[in-house]
Order: C-alpha cells, then structure tokens, then sequence
C-alpha cells in the first residue's frame, strides 16, 4: 500500500512523508506557479531541483550532514531524499543550557564554513532548517534557494540570513549565539577570510538600514 502524508507547504514545495523501499522518506515537489508563462514555470522549477540535488549531494560529500538524495525526476520537479529524523533547531534551542548552546552553534559554524570553503552556499541559513540527529550530528536540510558560489559577498549574504534569522527568532540569545557561530566559522576559514565575511555581514546590514532610515 502505498503511504503519503503532508508535512508541509511552503513558497514553492510541498514536503510529503513517504515510504520509499520500506524505508521512511521526504518527497519534495515544486509546484506550478499559475502567474508565470508555463514555459518558464517549467524551466524554474526543473532547474531549482537539479541545482538543490547538486547542493545536497555535493554538501554531503565533503563532510556536511544533509539528507542522502535517492532520486531526482526532473519531468515531475521532484526530489526524493532521506527522512532525518531529530528535532529542529528552531523548537529545542531555548530548552539547552548556555554550554550545549555554545557547543552547538560552534559546531554550525563550522559547518557553514567548511560549506563556504567548497563554493557551496546554503541561502537560507535558520535553526528551522537544521536538524538535531540522535547520533548528536546537526543535519542542514532545504538547500532550494543556495547556489554554488565563492565570493565573499555571497558568503557575507549567508551569514547574515543566520544572525537575522537568530535575532528574529532567538532574540535574547542572539549576539552570543551568532559570535560563537563566527568563532565556529574561523576555526574552518581562518581569521583572515572570516574578518573579510564579517565586514560584508556589516555592510548588508548597514544597507538594510539605510533603505529603512530613506522610507
């Protein structure tokens, strides 16, 4: 019998929980936008999926705990990926001492720079995307807006989607969080490169002020 439950509906996907060879899986599918010339529709939606099977594959090879992908239809806009199952970031962070905090975001920055370092950028850097395992490994899931890139304005863009997305959701814990997430990130790519990234993250954020203070 085959098994399909929802999980969720987001901007461009729809997440169902399936069973894939016995084995529990996500099946990501990109749906049709009705405003857009179908043509192009097409074109998006199979190229996004191509490029995020590519992000994950690639984030995973070097070492970055992401869900194993097990099938791509392109016809179909569809990825078919492992089923990671932990708790989400975004839920359990508050309920962790300072110390597992620390150690955690740490670790994330590692991560996120050990992706950097391989041209891989995630594009949407939150606790809700990543998954505490039991085996204590931080999975990084939904890779649909990230790209493969190497510069450091790229890099920069990154690291301030995660301390925006911390201040939003995290806010009392936020600086300490995202400094130990620069702590993290050094240790991959030196103190040099994360000064470079550092300097972009206050840029962006400095524009984003200065659009706000002309309206």
């Amino acid at each position: 019998m085959n098994f399909e439950k929802l999980l969720g509906v987001g901007a461009e996907a729809y997440l169902y929980l399936i069973k894939w060879f016995d084995a529990e899986a996500i099946k990501k599918v990109r749906v049709p936008k009705k405003y857009r010339d179908s043509k192009l529709d097409l074109f998006i939606r199979t190229s996004r999926t191509i490029r995020e099977a590519k992000l994950l594959t690639a984030a995973r090879s070097i070492g970055v705990p992401t869900p194993t992908v097990y099938y791509v239809d392109t016809d179909d806009s569809t990825i078919i990926m492992e089923y990671i199952k932990g708790q989400r970031l975004k839920e359990l962070f508050l309920s962790l001492n300072s110390l597992v905090q620390k150690e955690i975001c740490l670790k994330i920055g590692e991560l996120i720079a050990l992706l950097h370092e391989n041209g891989i950028i995630h594009g949407d850097l939150t606790t809700s995307n990543m998954i505490l395992h039991g085996s204590g490994h931080i999975f990084l899931i939904d890779f649909g807006l990230g790209e493969f890139a190497y510069d450091i304005e790229a890099r920069g863009v990154d690291l301030h989607l995660m301390m925006r997305a911390l201040e939003s959701t995290h806010y009392n814990i936020a600086k300490d969080c995202f400094n130990y997430i620069l702590e993290g990130y050094s240790r991959i790519s030196g103190v040099n490169i994360s000064k470079l990234v550092l300097l972009k993250v206050n840029e962006i954020r400095s524009r984003g002020r200065y659009i706000r203070k002309r309206r």
